[in-house]
């Protein structure tokens, strides 16, 4: 929320206008932010008496009746209005829906899962749903759309009321995805704080596979140490970026990653996903830090290796002399006429780098490409690419969703049966999740098996391919 302070002095020719924002909200965790039994969300409303919620179609299917119960029992009037959510659906026209509805219910606070509305002075709660929501994008006040190829090239600064981070979230969601928000946390700890990338590093695959220890038979261990990765990594996201809510100051330590990945994120025919795109800038960067003594080789392979291990993406054949020059021209022009590359100097902490020139650049790109040769599948990612569930483009199939539905099990406790992480699926053999045949992150086949597709790599199963949406028969 915001608190707005000014003062109006007359000059000679007219007048002199100060005018200042405070700026004020609030984070929760909470684990079960649906289940009946906690008030904290109901409180919110509790004065108007109703709701309007924004939320994804896909987070509906799974959640949707836990929602309509939930404000039911606090006595409060719930309207829905259900959106595609993803790079393709962040329009104007998915905005100016969202807008009507709005409009028809009444300007009043409102509840956003997996979206931000851009309605200018409307409160709202945020609740987000997955690792890049709940770790990154709520950090932000940043509230925006895309326009034509650039992304969230219209939007607003505009802070929620509150922020609810319930992690059950995760059991729901694919490995792919949750795999995709962990590059985030490498992000902040490699360059600002060193006892959570030592956390990444010890825990990374457990972290993965058990969606950061909320999926049936995760460890308390496992569990306890994602709750410190989560806590310290957007505390420390928070007291990086509270002082420069409204983006002015152009050296940002977590635009590490974010230097050429703009660029190279859409050049492959299928887009990488964004957590992909930026450990591919992210690793080169870490190679260009080496080259300039700025990490040891140590910490270097240590960087590097845990790219790996989370299977995310360190290289891609596109990425080379050519896009690395057009995607330092286009960051020049966005962050005033300098490079600003953030770098680590040394593990956990950050330097921005200016004085780059194309040959040092380069000489460090063919070097990243040679060190690749030594790590699994070159230095690609597993599972990088985009698939309906990104681009917003359609909806999840029918047996995803029931896949997905085992994994939330009981309403509010989300104690499923099933598990979204690895493990059996009580669904049709034929049908997948993210290319998977009878798996979900595989647990119990060799990867790259018949059985056990990676990003769809048996008979076509390609993020959508031949009549196939993201591994699963549509």
């Amino acid at each position: 929320m915001s608190e707005l302070v000014g003062s109006v002095t007359e000059t000679k020719n007219g007048f002199h206008v100060d005018g200042y924002e405070k700026i004020s909200y609030d984070f929760t965790f909470l684990d079960g932010v649906f289940n009946p039994e906690n008030r904290q969300l109901s409180e919110c409303f509790k004065r108007w008496g109703r709701v309007l919620a924004v939320t994804d179609l896909n987070v509906y299917d799974v959640y949707g009746k836990q929602i309509e119960n939930y404000f039911q029992h606090h006595g409060l009037d719930l309207k829905v209005h259900k959106t595609k959510i993803g790079e393709k659906a962040k329009t104007i026209p998915t905005f100016l829906s969202i807008v009507d509805s709005m409009t028809e219910f009444g300007t009043l606070p409102s509840i956003s899962l997996s979206y931000k509305p851009l309605l200018m002075n409307t409160n709202f709660i945020r609740v987000p749903t997955t690792v890049i929501g709940l770790i990154d994008a709520s950090v932000s006040i940043k509230v925006a759309v895309n326009y034509g190829n650039y992304k969230n090239r219209l939007g607003a600064y505009h802070a929620p009321a509150h922020t609810f981070l319930d992690f059950t979230f995760l059991r729901t969601l694919p490995t792919a995805q949750i795999r995709n928000g962990f590059a985030e946390l490498i992000k902040i700890s490699v360059c600002s704080h060193l006892d959570t990338f030592n956390l990444l590093d010890k825990y990374c695959e457990a972290l993965i596979e058990t969606g950061f220890g909320r999926t049936d038979g995760a460890s308390q261990e496992i569990r306890d140490a994602a709750d410190k990765i989560n806590k310290e990594g957007i505390h420390e996201m928070l007291k990086l970026e509270t002082p420069n809510l409204h983006e002015i100051g152009l050296d940002r330590v977590i635009a590490y990653g974010h230097t050429w990945s703009p660029m190279h994120e859409l050049v492959p025919e299928t887009p990488m996903r964004h957590g992909h795109a930026i450990s591919v800038d992210m690793a080169y960067s870490a190679t260009l830090a080496n080259s300039r003594k700025l990490i040891s080789d140590a910490e270097h392979r240590r960087i590097l290796t845990l790219f790996s291990r989370a299977g995310l993406s360190m290289d891609h054949p596109q990425f080379d002399e050519d896009i690395l020059d057009k995607g330092t021209a286009a960051i020049l022009r966005t962050r005033d006429g300098k490079l600003r590359a953030a770098v680590p100097n040394p593990i956990g902490k950050c330097i921005f780098l200016n004085d780059v020139d194309a040959a040092e650049l380069n000489a460090a790109l063919r070097r990243h490409k040679e060190l690749m040769k030594d790590y699994p599948r070159n230095g690609e990612g597993i599972e990088a690419y985009v698939d309906a569930s990104d681009t917003g483009y359609t909806d999840n199939s029918k047996s995803e969703n029931d896949a997905i539905q085992v994994a939330a099990g009981k309403a509010g406790a989300l104690n499923g049966d099933g598990y979204i992480h690895g493990g059996h699926l009580p669904i049709d053999n034929d049908n997948g999740i993210n290319g998977h045949a009878n798996l979900v992150n595989g647990s119990d086949e060799v990867k790259g098996s018949k059985e056990n597709l990676v990003n769809g790599s048996y008979e076509g199963l390609t993020n959508g391919a031949d009549g196939l949406t993201n591994g699963a028969r549509a």
